[in-house]
């Protein structure tokens, strides 16, 4: 019997779960949002909080406490970019959006991302000044379709359409190889 046991298996061994935990948590960090299923987003929601916490407060002094919860990329990004993100929230870093049911299992999908925006998609969102759009374009050559379409014979008696392909040899020159 399992009783009192914290935590969730997720018909996995210990270090299957912590394997699947890190590289959770480091696409959460990199992509800045994951699409997974809801038991592993509750599974991994309250080790992330922690380790933002332990960015935010330590700083640079955090690395040896993330390192075995994080890539190292993952930790670096964690602890310039995500500490001073949350700098004044005192918690509730992460929100899961429910996305519906997966075709294949039956499986709760859903999103997980960070509460507050990154300065990055703020940028992106303005529109930026670039080539025109081919709407815009008066001078552009389209191609027809009778262009694209190879020309096809049609026969006037049993209406049946065939590819002409053209003749390479003449009846003569066909006469001439059989001799």
């Amino acid at each position: 019997m399992r009783k009192n046991v914290f935590g969730r298996q997720l018909k996995r061994d210990k270090n299957e779960r912590k394997a699947l935990f890190k590289g959770l948590m480091s696409a959460l960090v990199l992509k800045e949002k994951i699409k997974t299923t809801e038991e592993k987003a509750k599974a991994i929601r309250g080790q992330v909080e922690k380790l933002v916490t332990k960015a935010k407060k330590k700083g640079q002094g955090a690395s040896s406490l993330l390192s075995p919860y994080l890539s190292p990329l993952a930790m670096n990004k964690m602890i310039t970019e995500l500490g001073s993100r949350f700098k004044d929230r005192p918690g509730g870093y992460t929100r899961i959006i429910k996305l519906g049911r997966r075709f294949g299992d039956n499986a709760m999908t859903v999103l997980m991302e960070w509460t507050e925006p990154s300065e990055i998609k703020k940028q992106i969102s303005q529109p930026k000044a670039g080539p025109p759009l081919a709407e815009n374009i008066k001078n552009v050559e389209t191609i027809t379709e009778e262009e694209v379409k190879p020309k096809r014979k049609t026969n006037v008696k049993t209406k049946t359409t065939a590819i002409t392909k053209p003749k390479t040899k003449t009846k003569k020159a066909r006469k001439e190889v059989k001799k």
